[in-house]
């Protein structure tokens, strides 16, 4: 049986996706198509390579400025200047050349070269308003053209994270590409259309809202609420949707990855016996 994972995205809170891996690897849960969204593309992509998924929490840690894009960007300030055109707070190059560095010590430059798993990342091009597929596998579809495969890793996950008006769009041959979220937060349907036997949906449950939250904890509720709605059809699809709770983790709040690793790790442990009923 082919077992394919959905990961959905969520900034930071991604990581809690190689908790999740490193669950299913403790109890031999042997996963054959990976794909995923935006956080959810930056650890699909790392684990169809062939990283294990406590390597990918380490390069979290090690890369996540670059990961977040802290460290690139415009200044707030140019937002004022009439003379400069400024489409993203981050250009996302640092997460791109991050990517392609880790790519290439396994040897791999393009999506279209790995061949540990088959690998789904989603983007936007908003020139069209239509979503693409980067892949190390064309499914047998009638819109082949969807589908892209010499993309390089890098460029690949900075255009499935390349959330509107933080981040520039990411060009690619005459693409404008953006986070693959605005129309799927979480791409069940096409790790299906590769061969999927059964399909387990993670992602991220809305904060709760109570006296102590502030404007950001607002703003990611809002998110999680918009990405699970515009999900709800790829959920559906699923035959299993674990859900991981990471206590009001900010978009790039980098000084909770070990928390949400472990939030992952827990919450496939606490629904181990369900998902191994599913797979049965």
């Amino acid at each position: 049986m082919k077992l394919g994972l959905a990961l959905s995205g969520g900034g930071i809170r991604g990581i809690a996706h190689a908790g999740a891996l490193k669950a299913l690897e403790d109890n031999n849960i042997k996963i054959s198509v990976i794909g995923g969204t935006s956080s959810g593309a930056l650890i699909s992509s790392l684990y169809a390579i062939g990283y294990s998924p406590y390597y990918i929490y380490e390069a979290f840690k090690m890369y996540s400025k670059e990961i977040a894009g802290l460290n690139s960007g415009y200044m707030f300030s140019n937002f004022f200047d009439k003379e400069k055109v400024v489409s993203g707070l981050k250009t996302g190059t640092s997460l791109e050349k991050v990517y392609n560095k880790i790519a290439l010590r396994k040897g791999i430059k393009y999506v279209g070269d790995v061949l540990d798993k088959i690998l789904v990342i989603t983007a936007v091009d908003v020139k069209n308003a239509k979503e693409y597929i980067f892949t190390n596998r064309i499914p047998n579809v009638e819109d082949k053209d969807r589908y892209i495969t010499n993309i390089t890793i890098g460029k690949a996950v900075r255009a499935s994270s390349s959330f509107p008006a933080i981040f520039c769009p990411c060009e690619f041959e005459g693409h404008s590409f953006y986070d693959g979220g605005v129309l799927d937060n979480i791409p069940v349907l096409e790790v299906k259309k590769q061969g999927a036997d059964k399909v387990i949906a993670i992602n991220f449950k809305a904060d709760d809202i109570d006296s102590s939250s502030n404007i950001m904890d607002l703003g990611m509720r809002t998110l999680d609420i918009m990405g699970n709605k515009i999900s709800e059809k790829s959920l559906a699809l699923s035959d299993f949707v674990l859900t991981i709770k990471t206590d009001k983790t900010g978009l790039f709040d980098i000084e909770k990855l070990d928390s949400c690793f472990k939030y992952g790790y827990d919450a496939v442990i606490k629904n181990l016996e369900k998902i191994k009923q599913v797979l049965k």
